[in-house]
């Protein structure tokens, strides 16, 4: 894949459907390589249904369909040549819920690994090391890693959940809302991780907590909803991207009444 300047992931023109219900309209944005962005918006505004296109995981939803252009690094991510596995493991996905598998922690982490081939022990405690000291996980399991990560507080099984990501050596990582689930030590631990993550992954994340996105990102997107009466008592529904710009721009100077409105707390 082509290097394509300072973007890792760019979106033009990009329309989500499920089933004909039309879920986002004509998202247009570029996401530049080593910094944080984030999504906000109101429930509904279609800002998880965009980050999952990143990696194609819409695919796994039936009737789901993207229009458009998403491009990694230059490279089309829906052309028909394009293997939506390995898409889903250089752009690594971390979800609401923490979700480590009914495995020991050492598994948990080798199971990426061990899926792409790698069978030497040796290597796989390498990676096994390697990744639990990128999630900062390292010194609080290096001596029970065959505990079970069921067996961990919600923040460290976060935690043990970005370290299986970054196992198989991603170049995006995208964090769909990663600290809802979690108590506020548990979140700070997590942002003070993105921001050292951040040094090596592009790293895309939802979040409703404006002020989580006002302290970890480097750019933010909005998103808002449209609707339209088709009869009477019906209406259509899609999200729309209704603004993008730096962080600090956005929440100190936004260029619509709508994104001052909801930074403002008035609907959401």
């Amino acid at each position: 894949m082509t290097q394509n300047g300072a973007y890792a992931i760019q979106l033009k023109n990009v329309d989500v459907f499920y089933g004909p219900k039309l879920a986002v309209s004509d998202v247009s944005l570029n996401i530049q390589t080593r910094r944080i962005t984030a999504f906000i918006g109101p429930s509904g505004c279609g800002k998880s249904t965009v980050l999952r296109s990143i990696n194609r995981m819409n695919d796994l939803i039936p009737g789901a369909r993207v229009q458009g252009d998403v491009t990694f690094q230059g490279q089309n991510l829906y052309a028909p040549e394009v293997d939506p596995v390995e898409v889903r493991r250089r752009i690594g996905m971390v979800f609401q819920k923490p979700n480590p598998f009914p495995k020991s922690i050492y598994d948990n982490v080798a199971y990426g690994p061990r899926l792409l081939g790698v069978r030497s022990k040796a290597v796989l405690d390498e990676i096994v090391e390697k990744s639990l000291k990128g999630a900062y996980l390292w010194d609080e399991v290096r001596s029970d890693l065959k505990k079970s990560g069921l067996a961990l507080s919600g923040g460290q099984q976060q935690r043990l959940c970005i370290a299986r990501t970054i196992a198989v050596e991603p170049e995006v990582i995208l964090m769909d809302e990663p600290c809802s689930a979690l108590d506020p030590i548990a979140t700070q631990a997590v942002e003070d991780l993105m921001k050292i993550l951040v040094k090596q992954y592009t790293i895309v994340i939802v979040t409703h907590n404006m002020q989580q996105a006002q302290r970890v990102s480097d750019f933010t997107a909005f998103f808002s909803i449209r609707k339209q009466e088709e009869t009477p008592g019906k209406e259509n529904r899609w999200g729309v991207l209704g603004e993008f710009a730096e962080t600090t721009e956005l929440f100190s100077s936004p260029n619509s009444e709508e994104t001052e409105r909801y930074i403002r707390g008035e609907f959401g």
